[in-house]
């Protein structure tokens, strides 16, 4: 007969209320959901947004874009990331560089980034 942890004898340790079952990811960061999808980052792009090299970034190509998020760019054949900013009724692009991109015809904003997973500290 094997344990079960259901069977002891003595006392129920006090922490069980507050064991948690196993933390599935792919239903915390919802990726069944069409559209979503997990992206590796390589480079330090936006390092002052928290995001370096390594990190796996969720995102959602279905999402609304909206000022102030973090986007996954196409520009020009080149992918980037870049934080939407609208000033007045233009929306731009500001990427690590700082310098603003109007959002034109060779832009495309691909995903919006929904969640950050960082393996290592």
């Amino acid at each position: 007969m094997g344990y079960r942890g259901d069977e002891t004898t003595g006392f129920q340790s006090p922490a069980q209320d507050f064991i948690e079952g196993v933390v599935d990811l792919a239903v915390l960061l919802d990726l069944h959901k069409p559209g979503r999808y997990p992206v590796r980052v390589k480079g330090q792009e936006l390092r002052e947004r928290g995001i370096s090299d390594g990190d796996i970034l969720v995102v959602d190509a279905a999402a609304d874009p909206k000022a102030g998020k973090v986007c996954v760019v196409m520009v020009g054949g080149d992918v980037i990331l870049a934080v939407l900013r609208r000033r007045g009724d233009e929306w731009l692009l500001r990427p690590a560089s700082g310098v603003p991109i109007p959002i034109t015809g060779d832009v495309e904003i691909w995903a919006t980034v929904e969640a950050l997973v960082r393996r290592n500290p």
